[in-house]
């Protein structure tokens, strides 16, 4: 009989949060059931594996970052969107390093499917302020999104060797984004 009070929504929930104080690679069933007051195998009756509960912090992430993004770009377009957008991530990113992990190669199951194409939806958005073609929306998606996160990335990890400021770098890239958007 599982646990009153423990439910799939909890496990993941505490999945996250060890995954964003540990580390991702360090997420184990072990730990999360320890962090929950209870043996290893009582997790079972609420997720089938880690790779379940990997891919439920991966929905969870994707879903908490759509709302984020979402928040964020109402009432704004253009420029002041793709500093919003590109602020929700970097913050994301910091704030939760492990969960944001999990979306990084994670199986397409239904929930992070969908979480995730959400999350897209809501980024595409910034485009909509851009004369970006029909036939190029693609492709400047996977331009914002790849340098959106790639910088998130690097920063949250540490990979930013050089001495010059971390925020001017950022609200270069911005700049640069925007300029390459509005294709001056």
């Amino acid at each position: 009989m599982p646990r009153a009070g423990l439910d799939r929504v909890t496990v993941i929930a505490t999945g996250a949060m060890v995954a964003d104080e540990q580390g991702f690679a360090a997420l184990t069933m072990a730990v999360v059931a320890q962090r929950l007051g209870v043996r290893t195998p009582s997790l079972y009756k609420h997720v089938d594996s880690l790779a379940e509960l990997q891919q439920g912090i991966a929905a969870l992430a994707m879903t908490e970052l759509d709302d984020a993004l979402r928040d964020a770009l109402q009432g704004v377009a253009g420029r002041d969107a793709l500093t919003a957008a590109a602020r929700v991530i970097r913050s994301y990113v910091t704030e939760h390093p492990g969960r944001y992990a999990a979306t990084v190669g994670a199986a397409r199951d239904a929930d992070f499917g969908a979480s995730s194409a959400r999350a897209l939806e809501s980024l595409s958005a910034v485009l909509r302020g851009y004369p970006v073609a029909p036939a190029e929306r693609i492709h400047a998606l996977r331009t914002l999104r790849s340098a959106l996160h790639g910088f998130a990335t690097l920063e949250q990890s540490k990979g930013f060797q050089l001495t010059a400021d971390i925020d001017e770098s950022f609200e270069w890239m911005v700049d640069f984004l925007d300029r390459g958007l509005r294709r001056d």
